[in-house]
């Protein structure tokens, strides 16, 4: 009887979710910057940034570690990659509004709330499709 060898999970495809939201980000301030301008692009650019570089810190944090052996360092990787999200977005959006004031509150709000549903949404952008085979 041969040893069972480890299954290998896919890994969750962060690098594609992180590239697809700074990407929308970079979109949506060139939009923005075509069509009203520089001061509210740079509310769009920092907007996004708010919700993409937290996210990015996350999934940094929380995937450090695989397998069933490491069940207690993952979790407690993604105790502190919340944590420090949490902190991230807090301190990000005190510097922006302490710092510099976005010239229009409302494309800031509103980058940062489609930043987050890119987020939310992208397990499902990024599922890939499904192999059925058909009979011929």
């Amino acid at each position: 009887m041969q040893p069972a060898a480890p299954a290998k999970l896919p890994r969750p495809r962060i690098a594609a979710l992180i590239l697809m939201q700074t990407g929308v980000v970079a979109g949506l301030s060139l939009i923005a910057g075509v069509i009203a301008g520089l001061g509210p692009a740079f509310s769009v650019l920092t907007g996004g940034l708010v919700a993409a570089v937290p996210t990015a810190f996350f999934a940094w944090r929380a995937f450090r570690y695989q397998g069933a052996a490491q069940a207690r360092n993952i979790v407690n990787s993604f105790y502190k990659a919340e944590a420090g999200k949490f902190g991230l977005t807090a301190a990000s959006f005190t510097l922006v509004f302490v710092v510099v004031p976005p010239s229009n509150p409302a494309f800031f709000f509103g980058a940062y709330v489609v930043t987050l549903l890119v987020q939310w949404l992208g397990p499902w952008l990024l599922s890939r499709p499904s192999r059925i085979q058909t009979r011929g």
